[in-house]
């Protein structure tokens, strides 16, 4: 079970919630009531969506003028900050 912390509780404790964290538990930091982050182990790939190259070809489709340079009326336009005196 995940542990709830609040941030002030993290901040003055976050080597110890990284260390924990490392070692596989998940850390869930509160400001009130409300979930603000969480801590997590960096290399748990069970947490990781499959992530594989080609995965949604035929799913999503592009209209051709995807690639087409867009119209000069969508394109913004450089602004001249300086200003000069005369």
């Amino acid at each position: 079970m995940a542990e709830k912390v609040t941030i002030h509780s993290a901040k003055t404790n976050l080597s110890k919630l990284v260390a924990r964290a490392e070692a596989g538990e998940e850390i869930m930091i509160y400001r009130g009531d409300k979930l603000a982050a969480k801590i997590v182990p960096a290399n748990d790939a069970t947490r990781l969506p499959d992530r594989k190259p080609g995965r949604l070809k035929g799913i999503i489709e592009w209209d051709d003028r995807f690639f087409e340079p867009l119209p000069d009326h969508m394109l913004l336009k450089p602004r001249n900050k300086s200003k000069k005196a005369p």
